[in-house]
């Protein structure tokens, strides 16, 4: 009899976490009839489009599989949190609501001939202490890691360099120290270390997130092998005692990146009626923004290029308690730009808030990528076969940056150790941004061809035999084997 087995994934509430999770546990339940997955999503109080996503998941029919994937919300009783509390409060306040649904998922199994056994957790990086209920279960914990494999070495790394060898990162804010990790073949300066100017509270979660995902079982990582080899091959170094690493990616979903918006087809008609390969496309992620100093720069380095320009503009959030909050759409986009401005550029660019991003990089008329570097931002330009030039904020991104310009040469340096910590924030000037943009549109360049070749590869790698769908078996094959 074919052994049926239930995982249960519980992800963490942000766009670039619930979407591509989603996408995954398609993928699983497509590749194999004998798998039902559980999902277990809660709405941030800070962030309505989250909440309305988590909303359209339960009313989703459309897939043939869906029937073996369930969503169940979970609740939050605290609203008046920030998101750091918010994110890392997750596990002990959800604790006991996850349990309560997991052990209604065992008692039907017990009850139901035929139904489905528990054979695992699938946490998110951002909630690896749910760790401890699974065990309570007495099943195996999986983590799916939405950032590359280059940075989970990294993770990996400074957690050892904290606890075994008693360095401190926030110590570390001033220094020109570069530290030789196995995940990247170039030493690494700790300009570009995420958490070494941030507060003591992040850090203290980032490393305990390093602890609990050495003890899982396996990590699937949203990468796939021809992007991050040198990095997939350290972390499966045997002596290193990590988990079994299965880099199953490019996970994307177009689909949800297409949403109705009002902008959306002034901007793809706007596309429609450049040349190919003409426009420079800058976006920089949902928390992306610049002071109107630096949208000055950019507005004149965008001038003074001459290319053809889509740029997506957002006003910096309000600071509550410290914190700044989400961007917003300008309601008049002249008040950040210098005076006629759009006017002088009305033939060739166009300015605006939100984007359609993987709309705006398949269409033949995008040139090149000036990007933030976030991880889902940057599979779908390698997807779309779109070079980049990097320009990192906050978090990981300036190790992604490092990753793309230093180790892979698929994108170009035009900020990677830009400098974005709370009021001390760096103002690039327009000479140097309009160096990079023309970089970065050379049609001849190596960094156009060395994407071209990777996207490729990004597109064969979920095929059947390609190497992320293998992957992806042979991690159903070790669920399956947890019911043995």
């Amino acid at each position: 009899m074919t052994k049926r087995a239930e995982l249960v994934f519980i992800p963490a509430p942000g766009m670039g976490h619930l979407v591509p999770t989603v996408q995954l546990a398609k993928l699983l339940v497509h590749l194999n009839s004998s798998l039902s997955i559980t999902i277990l999503t809660v709405k941030p109080p800070y962030d309505a489009k989250i909440c309305a996503y988590v909303d359209s998941l339960s009313a989703d029919r459309t897939s043939t599989t869906i029937n073996r994937i369930k969503f169940i919300n979970l609740p939050h009783p605290d609203p008046d949190v920030d998101v750091l509390k918010f994110i890392s409060g997750l596990v002990h306040t959800q604790r006991s609501f996850v349990k309560e649904t997991v052990t209604n998922i065992v008692e039907l199994s017990n009850s139901v001939p035929d139904s489905p056994r528990l054979a695992g957790f699938v946490l998110d990086m951002l909630l690896t202490g749910f760790v401890d209920l699974a065990n309570e279960f007495g099943v195996p914990s999986y983590v799916f890691y939405t950032s590359g494999a280059a940075f989970l070495g990294f993770e990996f790394y400074v957690q050892v360099l904290h606890d075994e060898q008693s360095v401190k990162l926030l110590e570390l804010k001033d220094s020109e120290t570069e530290f030789t990790i196995p995940s990247y073949v170039n030493p690494v300066s700790t300009r570009l270390i995420p958490f070494n100017r941030t507060s003591s509270e992040v850090v203290t979660f980032f490393l305990d997130m390093g602890r609990r995902l050495r003890e899982v079982k396996g990590i699937m990582v949203n990468t796939f092998s021809e992007l991050e080899s040198h990095a997939i091959d350290s972390l499966s170094n045997h002596k290193l005692r990590n988990p079994a690493i299965y880099p199953v990616g490019p996970i994307l979903d177009f689909s949800s990146s297409s949403e109705t918006h009002h902008n959306h087809d002034t901007i793809m008609q706007w596309m429609d009626e450049q040349p190919p390969s003409s426009v420079v496309f800058l976006c920089f992620g949902s928390m992306g923004s610049f002071s109107v100093e630096q949208v000055t720069e950019i507005a004149n380095a965008l001038e003074q290029s001459g290319y053809r320009f889509l740029w997506s503009l957002r006003r910096p959030g309000e600071k509550v308690n410290g914190i700044r909050g989400k961007p917003t759409d300008y309601g008049n986009m002249a008040d950040a730009l210098p005076e006629g401005f759009l006017d002088r550029t009305a033939k060739v660019g166009k300015v605006t808030g939100w984007v359609p991003q993987a709309a705006v990089l398949s269409h033949p008329a995008t040139g090149g990528f000036v990007s933030h570097c976030g991880w889902n931002s940057t599979l779908e330009s390698i997807w779309f076969r779109v070079p980049m030039a990097a320009w990192p904020h906050f978090g990981e991104q300036h190790m992604n940056a490092f990753l793309l310009v230093k180790e892979l040469g698929i994108a170009i340096d035009l900020k990677m150790d830009y400098k974005n910590y709370g009021d001390e924030v760096e103002i690039v000037k327009a000479d140097e941004i309009e160096r990079g943009i023309r970089w970065l549109m050379d049609r001849d360049s190596d960094v156009r061809k060395k994407m071209k070749n990777i996207g490729d590869r990004s597109s064969k790698a979920l095929l059947d035999g390609g190497t992320s769908q293998s992957t992806l078996r042979r991690f159903i094959d070790d669920v399956i084997d947890n019911l043995s």
